[in-house]
Formats: C-alpha cells, structure tokens, sequence
C-alpha cells in the first residue's frame, strides 16, 4: 500500500531534451562528459549528474557502458527533477519510468518544453520497486515502454495503481497492449483500418519455411511472401527486411544472430506516383495530431532516410499535410482514428501508419516512446514549429485537466 505523499526529494539533471538537444544539433558533448567524469572521480558528483553522464554516453554512441551508469545511480537514488524555466511551477507532474536505454521511455521533456510544468521522473526498477511514500505530485503518468525488459516494471505500477492518491494517466495495463504481436489483434475489425498479423516465430520455424518443410500458413494464416521479417524487440528498423521468397528468408537468415523474430505480411502502400508516404500522429487525450510525413522511394522508410530537409518539393507536400490534416487525412480515418484510440485506451501515444491502396488506415505500429520534438531547423521546415507547438500544448492541456480531479478525467484515466 503506497503511502501518503511527502515533499520530494529530488536530484536535478540537465535532462534529456537538453543533451539530446545539443546532440542533434552538432554541440560537442565530450567536455561536458570529461567535467561529469572528473567530479565522480573526486567524489563531489551528484546523483542527477550521473544520470546527465548516462545520457551523454549513449547520445555518443556508448550505450552499455551509458546503461551501467544508469543502473549505478539508480540503485541508490530513484527521483530525479527536469525545471521548468517558470518562476513557478503551474503543475507537477510525476513520470514513472523503467531503468532502460534513452529510447525505451516516453520522450516527455519535449513534450513540455516551453510550459510551466515541473517534471519529476521516478525512475522504478525490479529490485527497488516503489517508494512507501511518493514525492508529491497533481498528476502522474506510465512513461515506460511495452519492451519486454519493463514488463516487471509495468507488473509493480500496475499493482499499486488502485492506491494511486493522484490522477494516473497511461495505465500501465494498458501499455503491454502496444506490443506487435499483441496490437493487430486489438485493433482486428475496424472498418476501414488495416494492419497485417504480426506473429512470433523461432529461427527454428523460419528455417523450416527457408527449407520448404513447412508452408507460411503453419506460423499464421495470413502469411505469405513477400514477408517483412525483423528481430523481436528491435526498434528503428534495425534487422527489419522484406524476403520474397523462401532463399531470400534463407539468406535472411544467414546474416542474423538472433532466435526470435516477427513476421507480417507485406503490404505495398506505394502512391500512384511510385513513391511511398509515411506518417507519424500523435494521439492526445484521442484526438490525433500530424508529427510527420516521410516520402521516399522506398518502403522502408523513417523520417531520417526520406531526407526531407533535401527536397523543397517534399517539404512543401508535408506542410499542407499538415496545414490541412484535420479536414483532410484525419477527416478520412476519423471513424478508424476514434475506434482505434477507444480500443489502445491511452492518454497519449503514438501512431506510425500510411493509407493503403484501398484508401485504408495502413497501420504499422503504436507505441508511447516514440519521440515526439521541435529539434528540426525552422528555417528548412518553417511550417513544423506551430504544428509541434500546437501538439505540446494539447499534451499540457491534457495533463491540467486530469489534475484538476478525476471527475474531469477522459481516456484511459485513473478514477
């Protein structure tokens, strides 16, 4: 049983948005990491500072060594605090967040960057679990991820949810949901949206399809070739191929490590012109919101391989996709949109989906880390700023209203 909440004692840090921040825009981070190394090793560095280290190795591509760090600090302190430039806190909100790798929790520093919102972020790990007493918050929110590693921890929030003295949003029950293999199925049946089966498979399984002994049907009804085929539990197209054919699996196979994977069938969402357009929406409080669109040559795309900021033409399409996603895009797929946020029951997440060549919402994924920023350059893409402004502000929006009582509380909010 939680027990009442206490004045918070916290550890500042620099934060994520920051250091991801000067990251992407070419700062170099080494003196910065050199100075948070030498106040360890003379003994007068704080607990938020070894969790800014943690961040700075992986933003430079250290990520286990950023991961040990992690671990290290938080098996001795758990609350860390993100300040708001405010004078005064408006709200504070508490995050409850897994000891994971930066992508694995919910990105919300840019989601409040320019509020007057106060973040503390509770990080909660198998071994540490909870606190008897919680810093005191007006309005808490699950950031961790539907991963297989935060599962425990999702397992530990879930149980002391019903006790929760505060509004709690993104129930932790509900983001296990989000997983692949768990979300077609969530989402099977809603008119005018479309998303392949997505099932597990062993390298066993795989190899006996490769070798004909067995047919695509025995792993999932709907399967055949081409196939989409990725490692389970990889993220940003790391290991993800389209295979034709039983000696592309095959040769698939041969350049991978792994025993478990996931296989859908493919779907080619490719315009009249050839090209492909892939979208990213925000779902706040369920009403959906344009993030980006990607267009490229190719079907597997991400923002970053389209290489918008190289095309005026493709920036331009993108800007009115957004100018008019309302009576447009989302006025298409309102009745797929609304259905699908009733059924995912979150607060907040994150959707990446195309429109298939019926003129169907093609989804690919959901998921509540996805980063969600105002990081790309206003002067290439001058039309993104009151589009992602305009995200942030629902998202604060959002979390006032829970806070001003669960009588007010909508979507998948705590009662």
């Amino acid at each position: 049983m939680l027990h009442p909440l206490a004045a918070p004692n916290y550890a500042d840090r620099i934060g994520f948005a920051h250091l991801t921040r000067q990251a992407f825009e070419g700062v170099d981070l080494l003196p910065l990491r050199e100075h948070l190394l030498a106040r360890i090793a003379d003994g007068t560095a704080q607990a938020g500072e070894g969790l800014d280290l943690s961040l700075i190795a992986q933003l430079m591509g250290e990520k286990e060594a950023g991961l040990v760090i992690q671990s290290e600090v938080l098996s001795f302190h758990q609350l860390f605090r993100t300040p708001t430039a405010a004078p005064k806190p408006g709200l504070r909100v508490l995050a409850l967040a897994a000891d994971i790798d930066m992508g694995g929790n919910t990105p919300i520093e840019f989601l409040l960057e320019g509020s007057d919102i106060e973040l503390l972020t509770l990080y909660v790990t198998k071994t540490t679990g909870l606190p008897d007493t919680l810093p005191e918050h007006d309005v808490a929110i699950v950031v961790a991820s539907d991963s297989d590693e935060c599962r425990d921890v999702l397992a530990l929030i879930e149980k002391a949810a019903p006790h929760w003295p505060r509004p709690l949003l993104n129930r932790p029950e509900l983001i296990g949901n989000l997983d692949r293999d768990k979300l077609y199925r969530l989402l099977a049946g809603i008119p005018g949206l479309d998303i392949p089966v997505t099932a597990g498979a062993t390298r066993a399984q795989l190899t006996a399809l490769a070798e004909g002994r067995i047919a695509c049907a025995e792993i999932t009804g709907e399967l055949h070739f081409p196939m989409i085929v990725r490692p389970r539990g990889t993220h940003a197209g790391v290991g993800l191929a389209k295979v034709d054919d039983a000696a592309a699996l095959a040769a698939y196979l041969a350049e991978r490590q792994e025993q478990e994977f996931f296989v859908a069938r493919f779907v080619n969402y490719a315009s009249p012109d050839g090209l492909y357009r892939k979208i990213r929406l925000a779902i706040v409080d369920g009403k959906p919101f344009a993030c980006h669109m990607a267009i490229a040559d190719r079907w597997d795309i991400w923002y970053l391989n389209a290489y918008m900021a190289f095309s005026e033409e493709k920036r331009a399409e993108e800007a009115i996709f957004m100018q008019d996603f309302d009576n447009a895009f989302a006025a298409r797929h309102r009745h797929a949109l609304d259905e699908m946020s009733r059924r995912v029951g979150l607060d907040y997440f994150i959707v990446d989906c195309a429109e298939n060549q019926n003129g169907e919402l093609l989804v690919f994924e959901a998921d509540n880390t996805a980063v969600v920023h105002n990081m790309d350059s206003p002067v290439v893409f001058p039309y993104k700023p009151p589009q992602m402004r305009k995200i942030f502000a629902a998202f604060t929006a959002m979390l006032s209203r829970h806070a001003e009582g669960p009588a007010k509380a909508g979507i998948g909010s705590a009662a």
